[in-house]
């Protein structure tokens, strides 16, 4: 597991704690954590657009903190399939769980509807004078005027969404913390791609460098390479991803 950090943290002052935590990346490596991900509650959903063969790809704990002022707790616009290197996109979802009461004050999700019918979008840092955290990236050529729905939701609650999706969440006002369970999965049958020559190489460029300094991982492996490590069976029968 991926233990992160807000920005507006000095890395001199980072110790594992509530109040400095932001994310606990690829929990389903945890035997004990894993069990969130085989819920008859969850996958009776996710089999709908998966199919029966059901990896997880990718699971977080998400603890947003009260915002320092710099309003970096904010996550912008973006669409989830620009950090998976496989298709096709109906084959992926999201499941995200409030472990809490989540609000507009706290940074809850913004979505616009219908995006999910468009295409992957190029997405980047945006230029925010607070900072913005590492692999924050936002959709670059978007209207932000568009209409938008807010998610608020109650303790155990989940929302289901796919990963062209555009969403993000407002930075949290209040003094508490917006804890939630995020986890993404895919059909077994999913195709990888190369993502050499598109927006996400910047991704692949990011985590790659991240993983080499915190873990000595080849820097001349790819993204593909990264997730055939980390995904996981849940149902089902593994037959591609």
């Amino acid at each position: 597991m991926m233990i992160m950090r807000d920005v507006s943290i000095e890395k001199s002052k980072f110790v594992p704690s509530e109040e400095l935590i932001t994310k606990v990346q690829n929990f389903h490596q945890d035997e004990e954590l894993f069990r969130y991900c085989t819920l008859p509650e969850i996958l009776k959903y996710v089999e709908c657009f998966t199919g029966p063969n059901i990896m997880v790809v990718h699971t977080m704990m998400i603890n947003k903190p009260p915002d320092s002022g710099k309003k970096t707790t904010r996550h912008p616009f973006h669409q989830d399939l620009h950090y998976f290197p496989f298709r096709p996109s109906n084959r992926i979802v999201a499941a995200w769980t409030a472990m809490e009461q989540v609000n507009r004050n706290n940074g809850c999700l913004s979505v616009l509807p219908g995006t999910h019918k468009g295409c992957l979008k190029p997405h980047s840092y945006p230029p925010w004078e607070g900072g913005v955290n590492i692999m924050y990236y936002g959709i670059q050529g978007y209207d932000e005027n568009s209409p938008r729905v807010h998610l608020e939701m109650e303790k155990g609650d989940t929302v289901f969404f796919h990963p062209l999706l555009i969403h993000g969440s407002g930075w949290n006002k209040s003094q508490g913390y917006r804890k939630v369970i995020s986890c993404h999965f895919a059909s077994a049958d999913c195709h990888y791609v190369d993502v050499k020559g598109t927006s996400q190489e910047s991704f692949e460029k990011d985590i790659l460098e991240t993983l080499h300094k915190l873990y000595g991982f080849p820097e001349d492996a790819s993204l593909k390479d990264i997730f055939r490590l980390n995904v996981q069976l849940v149902k089902g029968e593994r037959t591609n991803l």
